[in-house]
């Protein structure tokens, strides 16, 4: 009975031995060290674009590529960069999440920007416009505008003829805003007065020059959505066709006054006011 005990407490012991010694030979194998990836963001085509076309802010997105991956003609996200390409020209067509790459585009202070933005046989032109005539910065390179002509005639004896608004060109895209076309990103530094260029024919270029003598010009955004039909140029708009007041004569004609000058010997001359 003693004999059989002792056996087999033996048979245990050495159970447990073998039991330690095989755990000690055979560690567990524990989870594989996962590498740290680290990751850049970079700007990229929020949805697919033709070649040609002038970015805006809403055509820019990011994608997070690894940092070994990313490349020195990639664009790193910032807002100094965002600003940087808008108006960039497309030289050929990007897909949707298209990494945006330096040769891919032009950007309005490169080289020879003007000459490949514009379409075959059109002429560039720059018009100074304000924030309230530039409706206030809501204009993007790549926006087909309308610009208007104010003028305003003070002699005018009738008031409902005194000032005049009229369409001068219709649906002319802009070609890049601000100074960039000189100065890049540092056209946030200029002042409120800002310059439009505009994609023109060769007489609508004489036109305006003509224009920018004659009046206050302003622009009015069109929509990207094509009309239904022909659309005809509005005739213009007079001050009496805006104010009931000065449509029913209810605002007095100026009262006209005049001094006559006299220059050492000769004649007076009349100046009237």
């Amino acid at each position: 009975m003693f004999r059989s005990v002792f056996f087999v407490l033996m048979a245990i012991g050495l159970g447990g031995f073998g039991t330690v010694a095989w755990i000690a030979t055979h560690p567990p194998i524990g989870k594989p060290m996962v590498r740290q990836v680290a990751m850049v963001r970079v700007l990229a085509a929020s949805r697919p674009l033709d070649g040609g076309y002038l970015l805006k802010p809403e055509d820019v997105t990011t994608v997070d590529i690894p940092r070994e991956r990313a490349a020195t003609d990639m664009t790193i996200d910032s807002p100094e960069a965002r600003e940087a390409l808008t108006g960039a020209m497309l030289l050929h067509g990007a897909a949707s999440g298209m990494v945006l790459r330096s040769a891919d585009l032009l950007r309005p202070s490169d080289r020879g920007f003007l000459a490949v933005a514009l379409h075959g046989g059109m002429r560039a032109v720059t018009v100074g416009v304000d924030a309230i005539t530039g409706t206030a910065g809501l204009i993007w390179p790549g926006d087909h505008v309308d610009l208007i002509l104010t003028q305003t005639f003070p002699t005018e004896p009738r008031t409902e003829r005194r000032v005049v608004a009229e369409i001068v060109l219709s649906n002319v895209r802009v070609i890049a805003i601000d100074r960039r076309l000189v100065q890049g990103g540092d056209a946030g530094r200029q002042p409120q007065a800002r310059t439009v260029t505009l994609e023109v024919t060769a007489t609508q270029a004489e036109q305006v020059s003509v224009a920018t003598h004659m009046g206050r010009l302003s622009l009015a955004v069109r929509s990207a959505q094509p009309g239904i039909g022909p659309e005809r140029t509005p005739p213009a708009a007079w001050a009496g066709d805006v104010s009931r007041t000065m449509r029913d004569g209810t605002i007095p004609a100026p009262t006209t006054r005049s001094v006559m000058l006299y220059e050492g010997g000769a004649d007076g001359k009349e100046v009237r006011f």
